[in-house]
C-alpha cells in the first residue's frame, strides 16, 4: 500500500507555481523541492483553472463546494432512512399498519 504524507502547505504550492509561471519548468523544481514533476504540473493546472484560464474542469472553490455539497447530502440521506424507519415502527407500535408478512 503507497505511504501518503500530509498535504503540502497552500503557500508552498502557490510559491511552486510562481516559479514555474516565470520559467522554471517542473523538471527543474521537481529536482530541488520535493514535489513530483507531476504534481507540479497538476498544480499548474489546477492554478490556471482558478485563474480563469481553463475550464476543463472544476475551480478549486467549485471542489470545495462539491464536497460540502455531499457531506449534506449523506448527513440527510441518513435523517430520511431514520425518519423512514421510525415512522414503520410507530406505525406498527399503534397498529395503524399491519406487520410484516413473510410474503404468502
Amino acid at each position: 500500500m503507497p505511504r501518503t504524507r500530509p498535504p503540502y502547505p497552500e503557500e508552498f504550492r502557490d510559491r511552486i507555481v510562481e516559479l514555474a509561471r516565470n520559467g522554471r519548468t517542473p523538471a527543474e523544481l521537481a529536482e530541488e523541492f520535493e514535489p513530483t514533476e507531476q504534481t507540479i504540473r497538476n498544480w499548474l493546472k489546477q492554478a490556471d483553472r482558478d485563474d480563469g484560464n481553463r475550464s476543463d474542469e472544476p475551480t478549486t472553490e467549485e471542489k470545495e463546494e462539491i464536497r460540502e455539497l455531499r457531506k449534506k447530502l449523506r448527513q440527510v440521506q441518513q435523517e430520511r432512512d431514520i425518519l423512514a424507519k421510525a415512522t414503520a415502527w410507530f406505525a406498527r407500535e399503534t397498529e395503524d399498519v399491519p406487520p410484516k408478512s413473510s410474503g404468502s
